[in-house]
């Protein structure tokens, strides 16, 4: 009897092949990028519980290779232990390399540091972006390849690039050179796959021979005509909707999107009795931790949210959901499903205020938080002309004369990406911001100090504005002078609280100031024994960034909402040792200055 496996399309009887047998696959998403990797095995065990016989995974490549030539596959981004673990949980996985991944990502997971060349056309064959795509696919794909189902691994299928159709370049030749790169790499006898959305041109675009192509859809839609659709580019072979959305993502100022569980569960049986291979997605949304979520950018700049909840089955901590229980119930009508309890959620703890004191106003700080100093230019540049890609920057410059009156600072160009915080003199005057405010009154006089904070808020991961600049990205103009003289201060805040700073080393002659503008501060959340996962909330404060030990666990920004939480975990909670809190805020601190860990997330801007 051979033992041989193996996986592939049968077009004949329009399924899949596993070790010559017909094969359909019931997955959900999952991103080991946005899940801790302590609770990489209880996600896993959920999903499989729950009747799921595969997952299906992004790599996004700027994770793995933030600055060009360094790669990084250890802790967190260790994808090998996280292939293991669902290989150890009984999943097989569809892989999604990209480069391209979108996944409201940040650039969509290509590296910043490819915006070097102004001119490069991102997602083409311009031959400088498939240099570095061509480098990292080397390194990524002969790591994968012992990871192949047939190779004695649980890697069932690939996907070459993603959602292609959507984008405008539609260039073929670009989807060859993939493809060909993926078959050198891991072989001829490995099932690659596109997936588009549900139109022709989508379809068009993003598909190509030698590559099977799938479809994605949600609730919204009519399944008939999305698999016929389908039908028309694949006439032969497994129906596959590759994304069926289970929820949808959050952007900053909108209303908290969710999905019906009765329309999730009813379609997804449809689905199912049509013979449909699906995938969930998302299944486990997880968390935007840091600088990682992504931007769109239609109409105007909508950065996405911190948390990445996405209404999934398994919500932003881990928690099995209703929705789970009655996408369980469908699943058990069309194959076994594992026996025994759904593993339960981990635990919580409310562990109360804490009060934080201030350390200092950020331009009073930059000896520490810049510790390389300025770079001088006459004019402003951007961050990855610095090769600062996350984060902030500090642009300073003098004003070269008295402006008694209020006189605008204009961004003549929408050049403000994202946000800047305007000060003079270290009193804050407001913010400009991208679409939405191109200028800003300010009074002062000559010689005096203005500086601009500028965060980058997450760059585009959808779209044709994907090759998104950050910083000052043109001249300003104050009343009717160009600025000029800049020094631009590549801020390493995340460098320098990871090395234990305010609580190590706070420097207490450093001048104090008001409450207005970007700031730092601190506080002890006392240990009580017990480490347990927690919600931190910030109500009364404005906008900024917080830190748990070093650690940055992303963006608040309650007054435009819709989250209020932030999700820490507990492997960031110490038991035993005090624990450090460390808020930026950007524009006003809470007057009480405290913060709040409860045991229960708010996503959206309801009365918790």
């Amino acid at each position: 009897m051979s033992t041989e496996r193996s996986f592939s399309i049968d077009y004949t009887n329009d399924c899949f092949l596993k070790d010559g047998q017909s094969f359909r696959y019931v997955s959900g998403s999952v991103h080991y990028s946005r899940v801790p990797r302590c609770y990489w095995k209880d996600r896993l065990m959920k999903m499989y519980m729950s009747g799921l016989n595969a997952i299906q995974v992004y790599v996004p490549w700027n994770f793995h290779e933030p600055v060009q030539g360094v790669y990084h596959f250890d802790g967190d981004r260790d994808l090998e232990y996280f292939l293991h673990l669902a290989n150890e949980t009984g999943l097989l996985v569809v892989l999604r390399p990209g480069p391209y991944i979108c996944a409201e990502w940040e650039m969509g997971g290509l590296p910043a540091w490819l915006l070097h060349n102004s001119n490069i056309l991102l997602r083409s064959a311009d031959p400088e972006f498939m240099q570095a795509v061509g480098d990292w696919l080397s390194v990524l794909l002969t790591k994968m390849r012992p990871w192949l189902y047939q190779n004695g691994g649980n890697i069932i299928s690939m996907q070459v690039e993603n959602e292609y159709g959507s984008y405008f370049a539609c260039d073929h030749n670009y989807m060859r050179s993939l493809r060909l790169l993926f078959q050198n790499f891991l072989g001829k006898d490995v099932v690659l796959f596109t997936t588009d959305g549900n139109t022709d041109r989508e379809l068009a675009c993003g598909s190509l021979q030698g590559l099977y192509a799938t479809i994605d859809f949600g609730t919204d839609t009519n399944i008939s005509d999305a698999f016929l659709r389908q039908r028309r580019f694949e006439p032969k072979g497994p129906l596959v909707n590759s994304e069926f959305y289970t929820g949808w993502l959050d952007h900053w100022g909108d209303d908290h999107a969710s999905v019906h569980t009765h329309n999730v569960s009813k379609m997804l049986r449809d689905m199912l009795s049509m013979g449909a291979n699906v995938n969930m997605y998302m299944f486990e949304g997880g968390t935007n931790f840091g600088y990682w979520n992504g931007a769109d950018h239609d109409t105007r700049f909508r950065p996405v949210v911190t948390s990445y909840d996405y209404d999934a089955p398994l919500s932003e901590a881990g928690d099995p959901t209703d929705k789970l229980l009655a996408i369980r119930d469908v699943i058990k009508e069309f194959r076994d499903i594992p026996v025994g309890p759904m593993p339960p959620p981990v635990l919580k703890m409310a562990y109360g205020f804490v009060m934080l004191q201030k350390v200092g106003n950020i331009s009073g700080l930059l000896e520490i938080l810049s510790p390389q100093g300025p770079v001088r230019s006459l004019k402003p540049l951007t961050f990855e002309e610095i090769k600062q890609y996350y984060g902030y920057i500090l642009y300073r410059t003098r004003l070269v004369r008295d402006i008694p009156d209020q006189t605008p600072l204009i961004s003549p160009l929408n050049g403000i990406h994202d946000r800047a915080y305007v000060s003079v003199n270290g009193v804050y005057q407001g913010v400009m911001e991208r679409d939405v405010t191109l200028v800003i009154n300010v009074t002062g006089c000559e010689g005096d100090q203005l500086d601009l904070l500028v965060e980058n808020m997450g760059r585009v991961n959808f779209g044709p504005k994907i090759n998104d600049y950050k910083g000052i990205l043109g001249n300003l103009i104050l009343g009717n002078d160009i600025l000029s003289d800049w020094l631009i201060f590549p801020l390493d805040i995340d460098g320098v609280i990871a090395s234990g700073w305010p609580q190590s080393g706070w420097k207490s002659d450093v001048k104090v100031g008001g409450d207005d503008g970007p700031s730092i501060y601190s506080g002890i959340l006392k240990p009580n024994g017990i480490s347990r996962d927690t919600f931190i909330k910030l109500p009364g404060w404005t906008k900024g960034q917080v830190f748990i030990n070093g650690v940055n666990v992303g963006r608040f920004w309650p007054g435009r909402g819709p989250q209020h939480t932030l999700y820490i975990p507990a492997s960031l909670i110490s038991a035993t040792v005090t624990n450090n809190i460390t808020v930026l805020e950007l524009e006003g601190a809470a007057n009480h200055r405290r913060v709040v860990f409860t045991d229960r997330p708010q996503l959206d801007n309801m009365t918790a």
